[in-house]
């Protein structure tokens, strides 16, 4: 009789233990976020590894390095975009890591907002050079894999705070300076420190110019929006110089 008493007793302290153990559930996934700090205000963009990964991974390595402090947005069109990451306040571009893999053709849309992966004539150019979207630019997505052009540019992210900062830098003046014929911002808007959100601040980096031989992923630049024609192609030009539409 005692014996059979001890079975229900065993499941009642045990049924006792599992309501007083707190249950542990997986936290949900939280994108990574990025501050940009420049000298027109703050910019937060909140990146998406899951679509975009090798795009984020690179962005997030030259955030965490420090690469970014001290750089400007060298390139600012009206009802386009606004691009920078690459050079410093010299207009000298830095030194990058190699290049990475297009991600262009995640799904993701080039709208206004969006953060993408500035790059040259070949697809898998992109260093540290980004740009961000003013308007829908759905003529720089991804279209197929027939050539650079129709390639498109891979977004990696988005600006969930201070857009109101982008767009005032998209409304200052711009002019000719250094090696570039048009499109940079007066006064130049330097990015003063990027550091991901909820992570120590890193040191600035200690970069120096980029010798000639490095400064070939300032070619990194979609061309200036052209009169439709009918053809996605006709929208996108090979930069004639570094950082220019053609």
């Amino acid at each position: 009789m005692s014996k059979l008493l001890l079975v229900p007793l065993l499941l009642f302290s045990l049924s006792a233990f599992a309501a007083d153990t707190p249950k542990v559930t997986a936290s949900p996934t939280v994108d990574p976020q990025v501050l940009l700090h420049t000298s027109q205000g703050d910019i937060t963009l909140e990146l998406f590894p899951d679509k975009a990964p090798k795009s984020v991974a690179n962005f997030l390595r030259y955030v965490r390095e420090g690469f970014y402090a001290g750089t400007v947005f060298h390139r600012s069109i009206p009802g386009y975009l606004v691009q920078g990451g690459l050079y410093t306040r010299e207009l000298q571009p830095r030194r990058t890591h190699s290049p990475i893999a297009s991600e262009a053709d995640n799904g993701l849309s080039n709208l206004r907002g969006t953060v993408a992966v500035a790059r040259g004539a070949d697809p898998n150019s992109g260093t540290s050079q980004f740009f961000v979207n003013l308007v829908d630019n759905r003529r720089l997505d991804y279209a197929g894999n027939q050539s650079g052009l129709t390639w498109g540019y891979a977004v990696f992210g988005k600006v969930v705070k201070g857009m109101d900062v982008v767009d005032k830098i998209a409304a200052l003046p711009t002019r000719a300076l250094g090696p570039f014929a048009a499109d940079v911002p007066n006064p130049l808007v330097v990015i003063e420190s990027a550091s991901v959100i909820g992570e120590e601040a890193p040191a600035s980096a200690a970069s120096s110019a980029a010798p000639a031989e490095a400064a070939t992923s300032a070619k990194a630049a979609p061309a200036q929006p052209q009169p439709k024609t009918g053809k996605h192609t006709a929208t996108h030009k090979k930069p004639a110089k570094a950082g220019k539409p053609a």
